[in-house]
């Protein structure tokens, strides 16, 4: 959907990165290391300096001591922090959880590791999950189970409840539990974020996943990480070194001074997207287009079910030639037949927002069969 958004001179908000920049402390240091000798392979599974300031943050965030020696590997994105995982904890045969919807790649993962997903559906608009539905897939004896909180493309926040729920049957089933967690400085109130590990004995059956995309607004350059117990991560050093080596050296080295950042700028990150989904909620309200709200990260899923289209990517197609704006089928997202829902971000500047916004006004009159 980029490349014909690109095509049509369409506002993309179909591919989740944002048009602003990085904090300028970091693109300080990234100046500074080009001129240092940061330019060879790293140690493959990250740079002392990066696990040590990584592991001081998580600390503070997950409520637990990090080992940046035993406990971290540094990937190419949250990508292959997901992939490494996988292939860590299964075998070809085994099963492994999947909500539904779910980011496209879970699935995907799941094939290329020789395991067969088991589907359990998200049930619109508070996407919650049916226990019973739950726990049946947790009869199938699955390896893992993968979680995305916040949730990627539905916005949603698990409650303590609902995680405790999850927790409770992988320790009744003994289930690895892989958390992809990259959202998870975007969370809007009342909602809050809770690290799936730091659930009681829960940090021994937790492969934690993320990257900096989100946090630092640095999508391409692809810095992502396991936090795993140390067995575990022994297991994830080896699969990484044969994925892909390492991360980027220097790109790693300029990223520090981002992980040192305090408390404020975390609370100026939430603030600057809770700014953005109320502009962009309303504008769509004022359009009386239909929509969830997100609860965390930065997507909204509209309902095109009013405009007569069979297929949502056929729909997408026409949104992005005649109105000018790209967005995502949800079909992409979903393991049911589900056509009538498209994917929206809002990580971009306001500008850009309103300009989408104001394209989007005319989308009744171009789009109705």
């Amino acid at each position: 959907m980029t490349r014909i958004s690109n095509k049509y001179g369409a506002v993309n908000l179909s591919q989740g990165f944002p048009d602003f920049k990085p904090p300028k402390e970091i693109l300080n240091r990234l100046a500074e290391v080009t001129k240092e000798d940061f330019h060879q392979y790293s140690i493959t599974w990250g740079s002392q300096n990066f696990r040590e300031a990584l592991a001081a943050k998580q600390s503070r965030f997950m409520g637990r001591k990090i080992d940046p020696d035993a406990e971290i590997v540094v990937t190419c994105g949250s990508t292959e922090a997901m992939m490494a995982a996988m292939m860590t904890v299964t075998n070809p045969g085994d099963k492994v959880i999947v909500f539904s919807p779910f980011y496209e790649n879970y699935g995907a993962d799941t094939i290329l590791s020789g395991a067969e997903p088991i589907y359990v559906p998200l049930y619109p608009p508070e996407f919650n999950f049916n226990t019973d539905e739950l726990e049946a897939a947790f009869k199938q004896n699955p390896k893992a189970l993968i979680l995305c909180n916040p949730s990627n493309p539905c916005g949603k926040v698990f409650t303590y409840d609902e995680l405790k729920i999850i927790a409770d049957m992988a320790e009744k089933y003994d289930t690895y539990v892989i958390t992809d967690e990259v959202y998870e400085h975007i969370v809007y109130e009342p909602s809050k974020h809770v690290y799936f590990s730091s659930l009681p004995r829960m940090k021994e059956r937790t492969i934690s996943c993320s990257s900096l995309s989100k946090t630092y607004s640095i999508t391409g350059w692809r810095l992502g990480y396991v936090i795993a117990p140390p067995e575990i991560t022994e297991t994830v050093k080896k699969v990484h070194d044969f994925l892909t080596v390492g991360a980027a050296a220097p790109l790693q080295e300029a990223a520090v001074v981002g992980l040192k950042f305090g408390d404020d700028y975390y609370k100026w990150l939430s603030d600057k997207y809770t700014a953005k989904r109320n502009l962009f909620l309303k504008g769509l309200d004022d359009l009386k287009i239909r929509h969830t709200v997100p609860e965390g990260a930065y997507y909204i899923l509209l309902d095109i079910s009013e405009f007569g289209y069979e297929s949502d990517v056929k729909f997408c197609e026409d949104m992005a030639r005649e109105v000018g704006v790209g967005a995502v089928p949800g079909s992409s997202f979903f393991k049911e037949d589900v056509n009538h829902l498209i994917r929206l971000h809002y990580a971009k500047k306001d500008d850009t927002l309103n300009e989408a916004l104001n394209r989007l006004s005319s989308l009744r009159k171009k789009m109705l069969k």
